[in-house]
């Protein structure tokens, strides 16, 4: 299961996991995609901000009212270090949210430098990571715009229905803006198409839609529609954990094994 690709940065790549449509995959990415990178021998850090926190509970970690999550880091500024869980698997970690964190929309509208809170909390822990991963809510709000902020890309799951192009050409006049009005070199880590069935014509005309609009920023590696990767979370571990020889699991280790691949050539360039 180990990937044949190392790559140990010294400091980590933060990629923040978004699309404002709901629904497309984007919890499933962040907890299994970090999962496969974790068995690559890389370390990752998972960030739930999403107030649903489902990251948090689809990898078993219970919410009780005494659990330090990113709403304490972000609101009352604890060090993110107090507030990380570690999770059953070596080398991933977690750092949590629950409900409370619906507020911090309005707790932080009057905070000076608000979009770059998260950013700043990070620095306390960027080195001790590769890869930190953010679930981010599927809406354009004060958190999403805290986690582009802190990101040095954008991983964007996409499901193959009619409207994905739209969703996700909105998507990227976002992150244009964020670029013009705050000066942040925002990339595009990829765009990665989620709960893909071959056996339709519909997604099979999305996925060449996507590609030829997009081109290489559309991933290889497709996740296909598999029931076992819907019931992980129900069991709070990532499907690595859960069936690590599903058509999932197997289709997330490709996706780390692309992500490792797509650094080592960034690395390869910015050497020459």
């Amino acid at each position: 299961m180990r990937s044949c690709v190392r790559v140990h940065l010294s400091v980590s790549r933060v990629i923040a996991i978004t699309n404002q449509k709901g629904g497309v995959g984007k919890t499933t990415t962040t907890i299994n995609l970090g999962a496969a990178l974790a068995v690559s021998d890389v370390k990752v850090l998972l960030i739930d901000a999403d107030p649903q926190g489902n990251t948090t509970s689809g990898l078993g970690i219970q919410k009780t009212p005494d659990l330090a999550t990113i709403y304490d880091v972000l609101i009352d500024g604890k060090e993110v270090e107090h507030a990380i869980c570690h999770t059953s698997m070596e080398g991933l970690d977690v750092l949590p949210a629950d409900k409370n964190l619906i507020g911090v929309n309005l707790e932080l509208v009057n905070v000076d430098d608000r979009e770059r809170i998260l950013r700043h909390r990070l620095d306390q822990v960027r080195d001790r990571y590769d890869y930190i991963l953010i679930d981010c809510p599927p809406a354009l709000d004060l958190l999403t715009l805290n986690a582009l902020m802190a990101a040095d890309s954008v991983l964007v799951p996409i499901q193959c229905e009619f409207f994905a192009l739209e969703g996700v050409s909105e998507l990227m006049d976002t992150i244009d803006r964020i670029r013009e009005s705050f000066g942040h070199p925002l990339n595009i880590e990829g765009i990665l198409l989620t709960m893909f069935d071959d056996r339709t014509n519909l997604a099979r005309q999305v996925a060449a839609d996507l590609r030829e609009f997009f081109g290489e920023d559309v991933f290889k590696t497709v996740i296909p529609r598999n029931i076992r990767l819907a019931e992980a979370p129900s069991h709070g571990k990532s499907i690595l954990a859960y069936d690590p020889g599903s058509r999932g699991s197997e289709a997330y280790i490709q996706l780390a094994k692309e992500v490792l691949t797509n650094e080592h050539k960034r690395t390869a360039q910015a050497g020459n």
